[in-house]
């Protein structure tokens, strides 16, 4: 058998491994987006996607808070497949985590501004439905929901803000309303 000059020995990787090492990075802010097609198949690698980034976060898999946040980014996304759905448009998805490490915002824009979200979200008062309860999961996971039209084109933002576990966030009750911060244009 006969190996290659340039192949490197195993002494040579254990030498370079402690380069690979890095200290764990300063605590800043974190931004994750990401436009999909307006698929059931797009929902799902949004949130599959938001998993693994949320994970890479230091919010690990198996931690409840994680969970939950993914299931919000479940809700939103499938939303925004079902209901807001223009033919040839993809939405998209932004999940922030500011520095202060206190909450995690999801937002997620569509290109259909005719049908928008009741507020509060309210369950069905017969109960027979078998649809129409994603809002209100949201709203029950999530510190603070609501949404706004896109400031670039027609469509809507639907956000929601999850306090972490241990922290607490300004107007953490209710639904809040936009601030100006809020209302900066999206990159598309």
């Amino acid at each position: 058998m006969t190996t290659k000059p340039d192949s490197p020995t195993p002494t040579q990787l254990t030498a370079l491994t402690p380069h690979l090492i890095s200290a764990p990075e300063p605590l800043s802010d974190r931004t994750f987006e990401m436009r999909f097609t307006s698929t059931p198949r797009g929902a799902r690698l949004a949130r599959r996607l938001t998993a693994v980034r949320l994970d890479a976060w230091g919010i690990p898999y198996d931690a409840t808070h994680h969970d939950e946040i993914v299931l919000i980014v479940a809700e939103l996304t499938a939303n925004a497949v079902r209901h807001g759905h223009v033919p040839g448009r993809d939405f998209h998805l932004r999940v922030h985590a500011p520095a202060d490490g206190c909450t995690v915002r999801v937002e997620v824009t569509d290109t259909r501004a005719e049908l928008i979200p009741r507020r509060p979200a309210v369950p069905d008062i017969a109960g027979t439905e078998e649809t129409g309860r994603g809002l209100l999961l949201v709203s029950r996971l999530a510190a603070r929901w609501d949404w706004r039209p896109r400031s670039d084109g027609p469509g809507k933002t639907v956000w929601a803000e999850y306090v972490l576990p241990g922290r607490t966030a300004p107007e953490a009750n209710g639904y809040g309303t936009d601030t100006v911060a809020e209302r900066r244009p999206q990159p598309r």
